[in-house]
């Protein structure tokens, strides 16, 4: 066995709740040959537990009752931040072997093999911005206080960020870019499109060895949406795409702007039901103090051709590689986000798109916020949701996104979220600030 050759002592067995952190249980040596196959018992009151460790009231998610988390062994990797460790995502399942109606997971594949159906594959790459930080008497102070892409910046974290690129090459992630943010302390790394769940466990994967590097080196790293009220937030861009084997289908040389009319409907769909969406890409109450105007993180619902006021950006494509390099880019996301959820959300929206023939709106070339009211009326430009609480209710009103879910996990994730927005609203920018940068 592969864990005997590393040496390892503990396999992690990894799953993200509802509550956008990542969880897990090991399983030592001993008996771990049938856990692989049969996974770990959880109590199934876990998928209703809130970022605060708080129960919330679900049913059939309480003190009675047991799924199993089952690893998927292609997932599996030795973790180098953690010395003797390694790790496997995981499946939440039934006592009779069928997925748990509330694994998440599960959701993604379920709205992939409906892409499948089409022998379409959404495609997937996930930008991550994350602050780095020093515990200092009980607070959290950047690292640096850096410019936008500073050399100074890198070099500040040069040590940091080459441990950081090797682990995930060890665990098979390429880094496609790396860099100094605009943010004190913040840094940003890209890894390259790949299918819909692989692009998923992977997102668990790269939040999981940002963190770990920081630890090791004694400094912490959070991926919370607006770490600090004054300083820039953290985005988690996804750029995806629709691919049919090896071909491109967002890409059409002859099309508008290099769309394709599928690109476009799929596009279409995307917007119509950001609203909604937002409460599965920009999830926590955090988020909602990064999404606002004139900070890059698409405020108002509208796209463009990179526009990066427009929480949905068609990037513009590499000379030579058009086809490639065709995706478009969903801005309104951070970190918080459970990266299943976010992207079964996005398949949901633009097959509801396409299967519905909507049609997408001119692209806007400037910041809506610097329009007049009454033309932003006149565009259709509206804003998104302004608080964690009104994502929800958009969530709660989106059939094509409840339907997407299911009954039980919509039920169980709008328990969980909006039992998060009443505890937050209540207490001050500190005790959010507590809740949200050492736990995303």
């Amino acid at each position: 066995m592969l864990a005997d050759e590393l040496g390892l002592r503990l396999v992690r067995f990894l799953w993200c709740g509802n509550d956008g952190t990542i969880r897990a249980k090991a399983s030592g040596r001993h008996g771990l040959m049938g856990r692989l196959q049969g996974g770990i018992g959880l109590t199934v009151a876990m998928q209703a537990m809130n970022g605060l460790d708080q129960l919330q009231t679900v049913d059939g998610m309480g003190p009675v009752g047991e799924v199993r988390i089952v690893p998927d062994l292609e997932t599996f990797r030795a973790l180098p931040y953690a010395p003797r460790a390694g790790a496997v995502l995981t499946d939440h399942m039934g006592l009779d072997g069928n997925p748990a109606p509330v694994c998440q997971r599960s959701c993604l594949k379920r709205m992939a093999d409906r892409l499948a159906e089409r022998d379409l594959v959404l495609r997937a790459a996930f930008e991550n911005e994350f602050s780095l930080a020093r515990a200092v008497d009980g607070s959290y102070e950047p690292v640096d206080s850096a410019l936008c892409f500073s050399t100074i910046g890198m070099t500040t974290s040069q040590d940091y960020v080459d441990e950081l690129v090797s682990s995930l090459a060890e665990q098979g992630i390429a880094v496609e870019q790396y860099y100094a943010e605009q943010g004190h302390g913040q840094q940003e790394i890209s890894a390259p499109h790949a299918p819909a769940v692989q692009a998923a466990d992977e997102q668990l994967l790269v939040r999981e060895t940002i963190r770990g590097v920081a630890a090791r080196q004694g400094l912490t790293a959070s991926l919370a949406p607006k770490p600090w009220p004054d300083i820039a937030g953290n985005g988690c861009h996804i750029h995806f795409s629709l691919w049919e084997d090896e071909r491109n289908r967002f890409f059409d040389a002859s099309g508008e702007g290099g769309l394709s009319a599928e690109a476009r409907s799929f596009l279409a769909g995307v917007l119509h039901h950001l609203p909604g969406l937002c409460a599965l890409t920009a999830p926590s109450f955090n988020s909602y103090h990064r999404l606002v105007p004139q900070a890059w993180a698409g405020a108002f619902r509208c796209w463009g051709y990179d526009n990066r006021e427009a929480p949905l950006r068609v990037a513009s494509v590499l000379r030579g590689a058009e086809e490639h390099s065709t995706n478009a880019e969903l801005k309104a996301a951070d970190a918080s986000c459970n990266p299943y959820l976010a992207l079964a959300g996005v398949i949901a929206a633009g097959l509801d798109g396409v299967d519905q023939g909507r049609e997408l709106p001119a692209p806007i070339a400037a910041d809506p916020a610097t329009m007049s009211e009454g033309e932003r009326a006149s565009r259709g430009i509206v804003r998104l949701p302004t608080t964690q609480n009104e994502a929800l209710d958009a969530l709660s009103e989106d059939d094509a996104l409840r339907d997407a879910l299911g009954s039980v996990l919509t039920e169980a994730y709008l328990a969980v979220r909006r039992s998060e927005w009443t505890v937050y609203s209540r207490g001050d920018a500190a005790f959010e600030l507590q809740g949200h940068f050492a736990k995303y």
